[in-house]
């Protein structure tokens, strides 16, 4: 007895060594010693033949970067398609790290001596690799470029160069100047104004028709959009970047559609209608080379319409028109059948966002997929086997999985087996898909599955990571419900404390992002969360919820705050935080809220409207007000400030600057070309004027995202310590 008594005691000793020797998490394991950094599976692409994949392989012992050619199924090496040791050009070697496939994939596309300009443009200097003759050329001496596409047959480059679009003859080696119009801050072709590309997600805005034959192209007459200043500080006078920027209710680029053909070097204008003051969010060939598609948006956003243009005439009709009483959200996923016959697109018309097969005339066909429950992402269709895969959350809103379903709706198939979040990337015939699965507590791990789901292989695990994070003090998050005083149950994630005990009580810091048809409070692994763990290990509760408004739960739940940007958000909030309080272990008097962006302009209200509940809160580049805002975003919620003036005064933090009590930071970069700094100036202003003290941070010539993360987040917590 004596010597069992022994062992357990001394087994209890060592138990109790191992959980000292866990380590807490510093700013410094995340940020310079990069201790949490997850391995992935990135740079794949897809071949044309669907069994192989491209991808890089850097030796690190000669500096060389190769691009291979792998099997899927086995991931052995097949074929060496570049050697970073061969590009060169004037005896200059070229950088090798970003490429693309001509569509035939005899030619190799190579950006060189990039310079992002927006969230998604970038200018760049581009060769051509020809796999054929293993020889490498300049796209054009004349200048950086933007967009470099590829014809269909590969014969030619289309780009853009100071607001015009060139056409390179890789065979002859002619550049030809195919607008003349364009001019900075005035017209735009082939590219897209600030607004559409931050709204509307895309940046390169011309397209090849499928014979190659024809460019269909916007073109952005912005003349009349006010513009935007921001000083830069990078000399003895500060200079001045300015570009044009569409406030809410102010006047957008006036859009046209134009069809330029190579062989007669016409250019067809599309009828798009008389209205000028609407959108064209996307314009996309058919399969049939002399039929482009043109989204037609009104300004209000709630009513889209599909037209076929004769790409000959210009002549346009419209095949199909969806309409919504509050707005319509855009997307990527509308697919030509390659029979001529057929389109597939989502719509979230039946509350749902679901998959919807038309006849090319416009009429529905069927709906393939239904159910309380969402589309989450559209993967594409096997035409071969009539299958469409997409994923959707149809297990739990915090979840994600990976389906297959046949074009008449039937033979819904699961093809991911771990429940968490599972997303696809399929290859080009949907033989294979790698898929990538992570829960909250999980990092992500990657396998490769055939067509039906079944494992081939373990690409990577993150076993490294998964075992790092053992030696650490890291508390799981854990998933809880929040009911609301109408009874609604709205899902959050929490961390608890470091050795948490229910009897006592701790402060809570709350963090959400909360804007429309984003989602926080996914059973996935973020490892931005990680700077939680900080917190939670020195006493901290951290909480995540997200509100109404966000996604994954129906259009009602997301567009419930339509006409009222921020009303129900920030009130969903307070009342959690107000829940919160009831329970035993939590300090009721110390509730502290931090977000970012939209996150940001939710911690400003927090602290003002909530101001009897939250006692601090941090805003990193907040919108103040929605009339600074562009107005693609910002109409499709509230509709210009001239017709709903209330849904933007009444819930707009400067509103509430005299309720201030807690303290308040504010964080924001200078050239914020997003959320511009001017909204953190005019809260100040305001607070200023109200008497209130609070503390403000700027971050000379930094963007929306600050990209000194070490600093900001020692700032952060040195804030959450000295006022929670």
């Amino acid at each position: 007895m004596k010597k069992i008594h022994f062992i357990t005691a001394f087994l209890l000793f060592q138990a109790s060594i191992a959980g000292a020797q866990k380590k807490s998490i510093t700013l410094d394991d995340i940020y310079r010693n990069r201790v949490f950094t997850a391995q992935g599976v990135f740079g794949l692409n897809s071949m044309n033949d669907g069994k192989h994949y491209s991808s890089f392989y850097t030796d690190p012992f000669k500096s060389t970067t190769y691009l291979l050619q792998y099997d899927y199924a086995s991931g052995k090496v097949t074929d060496t398609l570049l050697n970073s040791n061969s590009l060169k050009f004037n005896g200059k070697s070229i950088d090798l790290s970003s490429y693309s496939f001509s569509s035939d994939e005899s030619k190799i596309l190579i950006p060189t001596e990039t310079e992002q300009v927006y969230r998604r443009s970038f200018l760049e200097n581009n060769f051509i690799y020809d796999r054929k003759t293993k020889s490498l050329s300049q796209l054009s001496a004349g200048g950086k470029q933007k967009y470099a596409d590829f014809a269909p047959d590969a014969s030619k480059i289309a780009f853009v160069r100071n607001n015009n679009i060139y056409v390179k003859d890789l065979n002859s080696g002619v550049e030809k100047q195919i607008t003349t119009d364009g001019l900075k801050n005035k017209i735009i072709n082939g590219g897209t104004d600030w607004v559409y590309e931050e709204e509307f997600e895309f940046a390169r805005a011309f397209f090849w028709s499928p014979d190659g034959k024809k460019i269909a192209y916007y073109k952005f007459d912005e003349s009349e959009v006010p513009e935007y200043n921001i000083p830069v500080y990078n000399a003895l006078y500060p200079e001045e970047y300015r570009y044009k920027y569409p406030k809410a209710g102010e006047k957008n680029a006036v859009v046209s559609i134009h069809i330029y053909d190579l062989v007669t070097g016409k250019t067809r204008t599309v009828d798009v209608g008389s209205e000028k003051d609407q959108y064209i969010p996307r314009i996309k060939w058919t399969q049939d080379a002399n039929t482009l598609c043109v989204f037609r948006m009104n300004r209000h956003q709630n009513k889209l319409e599909y037209l076929f243009a004769n790409a000959e005439t210009g002549a346009a009709k419209v095949v199909l028109t969806e309409e919504d009483k509050r707005y319509i959200d855009v997307n990527d996923d509308l697919t030509f059948l390659k029979d001529g016959k057929s389109f597939l697109l989502t719509s979230e018309k039946d509350g749902y966002r679901h998959i919807y097969l038309y006849d090319i005339s416009g009429k529905l066909k069927k709906q393939i997929t239904k159910g309380p429950w969402e589309v989450t992402a559209f993967y594409g269709i096997d035409e071969k086997n009539k299958l469409a895969y997409f994923q959707a959350d149809e297990v739990s809103p915090m979840k994600r999985e990976v389906y297959s379903i046949k074009l008449d709706g039937s033979g819904q198939k699961k093809l991911s087996n771990q429940e968490g979040t599972n997303n696809a990337t399929f290859s080009t015939d949907f033989s294979y898909f790698i898929n990538s699965f992570s829960t909250a507590n999980t990092p992500t791990s990657y396998s490769l599955n055939d067509r039906n789901g079944k494992e081939v292989r373990v690409l990577e695990k993150n076993d490294n990571l998964k075992n790092r994070l053992t030696g650490y003090n890291y508390q799981p998050k854990e998933f809880v419900k929040v009911p609301m005083p109408d009874g609604t149950q709205l899902n959050a994630w929490v961390l608890k404390p470091k050795n948490f005990d229910a009897t006592k009580k701790y402060p809570v810091l709350m963090y959400a992002y909360g804007g429309p048809g984003s989602q926080q409070v996914l059973d996935s692994w973020n490892s931005g969360d990680i700077f939680y763990q900080i917190l939670a290990n020195q006493g901290y509760m951290v909480f995540c919820m997200d509100n109404r408004g966000t996604g994954a739960r129906g259009a009602d739940f997301k567009k419930v705050t339509y006409l009222q940007l921020g009303k129900y958000e920030i009130q969903d909030q307070i009342d959690a935080a107000k829940w919160l309080g009831t329970q035993s272990y939590v300090d009721a008097t110390r509730i502290g809220y931090y977000g970012w962006s939209f996150g940001g302009y939710m911690a400003t209200l927090a602290i003002t409207r909530g101001a009897d509940v939250f006692k601090m809160a941090i805003a990193g580049a907040p919108v103040t007000s929605w009339r600074y805002y562009d107005s693609i975003y910002t109409e499709r919620y509230l509709r210009t400030p001239q017709e709903n003036p209330s849904g933007y005064d009444d819930n707009s933090p400067l509103t509430y600057a005299d309720k201030l009590k807690g303290k308040f930071l504010m964080i924001h970069g200078t050239f914020d070309d997003n959320v511009h700094f001017q909204n953190s100036a005019e809260m100040a202003l305001a607070l200023i004027k109200n008497n209130k003290q609070f503390e403000s941070f700027y971050y000379p010539n930094e963007h929306h995202g600050v990209r000194y993360r070490f600093q900001l987040q020692t700032m952060m917590l040195n804030f959450i310590h000295s006022n929670l």
